[in-house]
C-alpha cells in the first residue's frame, strides 16, 4: 500500500496518505480556475480513514454550482491549498493532486465541466468526461 504526502509549500501543513485513490478527477470550473490559478484543478480523493492531517489549517467555504458547500483547508503562513472537504462527502477527504509534487501520481478517471474547458486541454480519453 503506497504512502504519499501532500504538503503546502513551505511545509508548515500535511496531509499523510495510505493507500491508493478512490478517484482522481479534474474540474475545468471557473471558481476552480480562480483558486488555483491554472486552467484546471485536479484533485484526488481518499477515504478519511486514510488521511492524517498535521499542522495549522485557515478554512475558506465556496458554495458550489448545485449548492454544496466545500471547505477549502490552505496554510496560513504561504496560502497552498492542502485538502478540502466536499459537504455530502463526509467519509472523504479530497486533496490537490499538486500537493503530492508527485509526476508519477495517476491520471485522472473523471473530468467536470468540459464545457468550460480551455480548448487546447487534451483530457485522457479513457476518463468519463461530463459537460
Amino acid at each position: 500500500m503506497p504512502n504519499r504526502l501532500a504538503a503546502c509549500s513551505c511545509g508548515q501543513l500535511t496531509a499523510q496518505v495510505a493507500g491508493e485513490p478512490v478517484r482522481v478527477s479534474i474540474c475545468h470550473c471557473l471558481a476552480c480556475q480562480r483558486r488555483t490559478g491554472s486552467v484546471f484543478g485536479q484533485q484526488a480523493r481518499f477515504y478519511r480513514k486514510d488521511v492524517a492531517i498535521a499542522g495549522q489549517s485557515t478554512v475558506y467555504v465556496r458554495v458550489g454550482d448545485e449548492g454544496s458547500r466545500v471547505a477549502f483547508h490552505f496554510c496560513p503562513v504561504c496560502g497552498a491549498t492542502v485538502y478540502y472537504e466536499p459537504e455530502g462527502l463526509e467519509a472523504f477527504v479530497a486533496i490537490p493532486v499538486g500537493a503530492f509534487a508527485d509526476p508519477g501520481f495517476p491520471p485522472p478517471s473523471v473530468s467536470v465541466y468540459e464545457e468550460r474547458k480551455h480548448g487546447w486541454v487534451a483530457v485522457p480519453e479513457e476518463a468519463e468526461h461530463f459537460a
